[in-house]
């Protein structure tokens, strides 16, 4: 049985926290694209923080069976994404978050009514 997008992203954030992320956002995309579900984003205070917490939520993933299509940024550890299909995690430093503020790119209100009409 697949995981629901809304507890794949608990198991994400509570994973975070467990590892002191900050700034830990979950923004609902499904009314903006078809790729995935929900997009978590969370701050690392340090390069080896970042690839620590992005590690943690693979390690929580693999734990309930459930594998990352795609790892991005790992070596670096500026930006890690972590491609969960329904849930796609961005781990940041500080400075890459506000350079790329994918918060005002992704956290945009559903423009659909209670019927699900524009």
């Amino acid at each position: 049985m697949q995981m629901s997008s809304t507890d794949l992203n608990t198991i994400v954030v509570e994973s975070l926290k467990e590892l002191k992320a900050q700034s830990i956002k979950s923004m609902d995309v499904r009314h903006l694209t078809s790729v995935t579900d929900v997009m978590v984003l969370a701050t690392g205070r340090s390069d080896r923080h970042v690839r620590a917490l992005a590690d943690s939520v693979i390690e929580s993933c693999k734990r309930i069976q459930t594998k990352p299509l795609g790892i991005e940024g790992h070596d670096a550890g500026e930006w890690v994404l972590v491609d969960l299909s329904d849930v796609v995690v961005h781990v940041m430093l500080p400075k890459v978050r506000e350079f790329y503020d994918l918060e005002k790119l992704w956290d945009i209100p559903s423009r659909t009514g209670a019927d699900g009409i524009l």
